[in-house]
């Protein structure tokens, strides 16, 4: 087992348990019915077990699953957010009310399967562009509500995040300039309506990446570029703004990609395109 990244903060407890509590709605509704045939003083113990290897993500929002549900549910983690695992990894212990653990069992390991993808997947193109100076970034393309812990689960596999939403940046796509009437008056509006925010301007060509140079912005987003053209902005931008390659980029081509000096790479499927983590939970009671 590899250790976890260190200082890789969670989201605010308050979105926690927000997810959580939507969650546990969609799933308990009016209450677990089938848990009702089980005595409610039966104690119980369980393990939840890793079947394939993968990064883990998502044990803040495993605990607060049983917390809700019932506060005597003890957890004692093997592993933390970040840790790479082999097939067969036993992640925690659980031990409390029989109830409370087969009633958060399913959403307790929905955020544990599904974050854990993510960071798996994150961390494969992580490792693909190992040693080359290019950061992956995520995208906005997430699960709807899970943003937050989507994003950091992708800082959990050594990914780094793009804007969290339309507030927090300005990125200057082809529609936006269009209605704007240049490159240049798009950001300059930039300027005017989001001071102090960072401006990127999408581009789709060499002489977009000259007006969007010339127009100051302070990073570029290379669309859908070849790796010859890649290299032709690096060497035309000359270190004056960031540079974000994007579009058509898969674990086949990322290398050549990262290779040509370009800052980041954006990869939407790392979010859009994930597979749960195959986990399962195994029960014993004491009677």
């Amino acid at each position: 087992m590899e250790t976890a990244l260190k200082s890789v903060p969670l989201p605010p407890a308050s979105d926690i348990h927000g997810d959580v509590t939507r969650a546990l709605a969609e799933d308990l509704g009016s209450g677990d019915i089938t848990a009702l045939l089980i005595p409610p003083s039966l104690p119980a113990q369980a393990t939840v077990i890793s079947r394939e290897q993968a990064v883990i993500c998502g044990t803040a929002w495993f605990d607060a699953v049983f917390h809700a549900i019932d506060p005597q549910v003890r957890i004692t983690w093997r592993v933390q957010d970040g840790d790479a695992v082999a097939p067969d990894t036993t992640l925690c212990a659980l031990d409390g009310p029989a109830r409370a653990l087969l009633s958060g069992e399913r959403t307790a390991l929905n955020f544990l399967q599904t974050l854990s993808g993510t960071a798996s997947r994150a961390q494969r193109y992580v490792a693909a562009v190992a040693g080359t100076g290019a950061k992956i970034l995520d995208t906005r393309k997430t699960l709807p509500g899970l943003r937050q812990a989507q994003k950091y689960a992708v800082r959990c596999s050594g990914g780094h995040n793009h804007r969290m939403g339309l507030y927090d940046a300005v990125l200057i796509k082809e529609n936006h300039i269009l209605a704007a009437g240049s490159i240049a008056q798009a950001v300059a509006a930039a300027r005017r309506v989001a001071a102090g925010k960072s401006i990127e301007v999408e581009v789709e060509n060499l002489e977009e990446l000259q007006e969007a140079l010339a127009a100051a912005a302070d990073s570029v987003l290379l669309d859908n570029f070849t790796p010859e053209q890649l290299a032709e902005a690096v060497a035309i931008n000359r270190g004056r703004a960031k540079l974000e390659a994007s579009g058509g980029i898969t674990l086949d081509n990322i290398r050549d990609i990262a290779e040509t000096g370009v800052d980041f790479i954006s990869v939407g499927s790392i979010t859009k395109d994930l597979n749960a983590v195959d986990l399962s939970m195994r029960f014993s009671t004491q009677r």
